[in-house]
């Protein structure tokens, strides 16, 4: 009995910890419609980067009418101001994916005419490889850029799966 059970627990922690470090595909605003301009600023996009954790592999993944629409990731100055003739990178396509290969912020503004200003922009924050995940989401600060800006986190699914697995395992053990 005292085998099955460190096996038991070693399965368990391994489990958990690569439900905890894999990288995730994130739909940005959690549904398939979300790029867009926001109704109000409750709705913003990055009211829901606020309560997700982004971690360096991430995927942010838009879907979006390609043909009226388009994401760009721009610098910080470029996301204050709107400013879309110098973007770091344009994406047309309507189903755009864009990996997070390091940590920090990371910003993202709407290439059609008029729709940053109306608030169709996202600034994510990626965490460091020498954070984990503590559930408390930072507050981010008021002075470090003008306008509706929004830190970011990741969903719980990986956390849940891995549950699941453990949980399997410990059942089919059992029998």
């Amino acid at each position: 009995m005292d085998i099955f059970s460190r096996r038991l627990t070693s399965s368990f922690l391994f489990f958990l910890f690569l439900s905890c470090t894999e990288a995730k595909e994130i739909l940005v605003g959690g549904k398939t419609d979300a790029w867009k301009i926001p109704s109000s600023e409750s709705d913003s996009l990055n009211r829901w980067a606020e309560k997700s954790r982004f971690r360096i592999g991430d995927s942010l993944v838009w879907k979006y009418d390609g043909g009226k629409d388009s994401v760009l990731q721009v610098t910080k100055e470029a996301y204050a101001s709107c400013n879309t003739s110098n973007s770091i990178a344009e994406y047309k396509d309507g189903n755009t994916k864009v990996k997070l290969d390091r940590s920090g912020p990371f910003y993202f503004i709407s290439g059609a005419k008029g729709h940053c200003e109306q608030g169709q922009k996202l600034h994510v924050v990626v965490l460091s490889q020498k954070h984990r995940y503590t559930g408390i989401s930072p507050a981010p600060s008021p002075a470090e850029i003008e306008g509706p800006a929004i830190a970011p986190t990741s969903s719980a699914a990986g956390l849940k799966a891995g549950f699941l697995v453990t949980l399997g395992v410990v059942v089919l053990g059992l029998f």
